[in-house]
């Protein structure tokens, strides 16, 4: 790298600094309004006065000095800049988190038709205690994303990522070897918390990658059919294993073919503008020998008490103080709830002499397959529906312009379908009925699911942008919860109710919390303007793109 091209100018200020309880910390890019339009205005680092940093932030003022520091930004023009990278480079990071999410959701239900087997390994007999390894890994959910998230936010999404696919890989193994239930259960807790990572970070690397909503929208759709791809995998993978090999296999299958996308998830760059500003400022500190470079990030605290008392508190403060959070973390976190309890429901319904048809763990497994298949079918309506969007935009539709307009129609197909398949599934699931009826509403079922995760979680990403990270890591702690809880009341709802009336249960209270989306439609835009987050966030971006135009006319005109 040439030294000379960082345009560095030394600057003289007063010494500032940011608040520990500060709402908004300082968005991803780090770009500041220069007022001196007459200075540099190249692409690659640029220095601003230190009064202006960090803007939107609450500061103040604690004593006057001579500040020499030089501080440099990522501009949204600059090549280094995520939303800049080549294909292959984003393709790269594509791969990486797609894959590593199939790896993390497959693990989740991998016992679901090994169970018997492993139950019969540790003299197991409560039906109670058998549900455990999917619950207990979905335990781990529920405390692993509310430290992921906020962590890759602090340090980077790479050295989060790549250290927990690291240990899940291990403690899948530990999985296959372990010799009695208790210590089986503790790695598939910690299977569970170091698995949790891809699905707290993947859709924040996403949006670290895709300023475009639209392209955002197409990576977060890829990502949700990931989401749902690894569960429905792993029934008949652990069935067929099971039943001809061991039960141990299935886990050892499993590491194995994590242990061969470790390469990939290591090679995945990092995505998230802070850190690689930080990085550029050691870099030019070394290369210069100028100890008072730095980084418009790094200003920002970073001690202990800030990182626990803003970083890890963040996701809960969302949690509490946004609607739409809240909301959609309950809409989500019954949603999710119920999909894992149809690795519970399944095999009552399809796996074993006392079921309504008697199937043989591998073949019930296949019974899952239509769900896979409904979700590839709601990513093909996403597509589509990305288009109408699209042409809509172009022409400048009315209706188009508007945010809930966007991703939440989806949310309003997907939440009647979601709950059709559950009465679906309840009523035909009887003695004398065709196999293919029971099995065949699944396809409605990954529809529904899949269109209600895709609009929600997009609408998440969309209002909250920067925190992306944070917002989906404790929509996944709330929906982790019902997770863990909802396969515990399977045996015992399903003997009480009976098939068809558990499924309408079910049925109706989706019914009811798929009014949400409805409410977002309809109040979505004066809850956002009343957010503090969603408008600091918008008032940082709409910074961002004044100052790429701005550019962008400088380099116009010495042209």
């Amino acid at each position: 790298m040439n030294v000379s091209s960082p345009q560095l100018t030394r600057t003289t200020s007063s010494t500032e600094t940011l608040h520990d309880n500060e709402a908004v910390p300082p968005p991803p890019n780090f770009l500041s309004e220069d007022k001196n339009t007459d200075g540099p205005t190249s692409s690659g680092p640029q220095v601003i006065p230190s009064h202006d940093k960090a803007e939107h932030v609450e500061m103040h003022q604690e004593e006057e000095s001579v500040d020499t520091r030089q501080i440099i930004t990522l501009p949204l023009s600059d090549p280094e800049h995520p939303n800049n990278w080549p294909r292959w480079k984003k393709g790269l990071v594509m791969s990486g988190g797609i894959m590593a999410v199939i790896h993390s959701t497959l693990g989740s239900s991998l016992p679901s038709n090994a169970v018997t087997y492993i139950a019969r390994t540790f003299n197991v007999t409560s039906e109670l205690q058998q549900a455990l390894p999917i619950s207990i890994f979905l335990a781990g959910y529920v405390f692993g994303p509310t430290v992921c998230g906020p962590l890759s936010e602090n340090f980077g999404r790479k050295p989060v990522m790549m250290t927990s696919f690291l240990l899940f890989t291990i403690w899948t193994m530990a999985c296959a070897v372990a010799s009695t239930w208790g210590s089986f259960l503790f790695f598939r807790f910690m299977c569970g918390v170091t698995a949790s990572a891809p699905i707290a970070c993947v859709g924040g690397i996403f949006a670290d990658i895709n300023a475009d909503p639209r392209a955002r929208g197409r990576t977060m759709a890829m990502f949700m059919v990931a989401t749902i791809l690894g569960p429905i995998c792993a029934p008949p993978l652990s069935g067929f294993v099971a039943e001809n090999t061991s039960w141990r296999w299935a886990f050892g299958a499993a590491a194995l073919f994590a242990a061969a996308t470790i390469p990939l998830v290591i090679s995945m760059p990092e995505t998230y503008a802070p850190i690689i500003l930080s990085k550029r400022a050691a870099r030019l500190r070394k290369e210069t020998g100028n100890q008072n470079i730095i980084a418009q990030s790094d200003l920002q605290k970073k001690s202990f008490k800030y990182v626990m008392s803003v970083v890890m508190t963040r996701p809960f403060r969302m949690l509490f103080q946004e609607l739409i959070v809240s909301t959609t973390c309950l809409y989500l976190a019954l949603c999710y709830g119920i999909f894992y309890l149809y690795f519970e429901a399944y095999p009552i319904i399809f796996l074993g002499p006392d079921s309504v048809y008697g199937y043989s763990p591998g073949i019930a497994g296949l019974t899952f397959l239509p769900i896979a298949i409904g979700g590839f079918v709601a990513g093909g309506i996403f597509m589509s529906w990305d288009f109408i969007l699209a042409r809509a935009h172009a022409r400048k539709a009315p209706w188009s312009q508007r945010e809930e307009s966007r991703r939440l129609p989806l949310a309003l197909v997907g939440g009647p379908l979601f709950a059709i398949s559950m009465f679906w599934l309840g009523w035909s699931a009887k003695r004398g009925v065709f196999w293919l009826a029971p099995v065949a509403s699944g396809v409605t079922f990954g529809i529904g699911f899949m269109l209600i995760f895709m609009a929600m979680l997009n609408y998440l990403s969309d209002a909250y942008m920067t925190f992306a990270a944070s917002a989906q890591g404790i929509a996944s702690t709330c929906r982790s919860l019902l997770g863990v809880l909802l396969p515990l009341a399977a045996h015992s709802m399903f003997q009480k109710l009976g098939i068809a009336w558990a499924c309408s249960t079910l049925g109706f209270l989706s019914l009811f919390l798929g009014m949400v989306p409805v409410l977002f439609m309809i109040f979505g835009e004066k809850i956002r303007a009343n957010s503090k987050f969603c408008q600091e966030l918008k008032a940082l971006h709409e910074k961002e793109l004044e100052e790429k135009e701005r550019q962008d006319k400088s380099r116009a005109q010495q042209v």
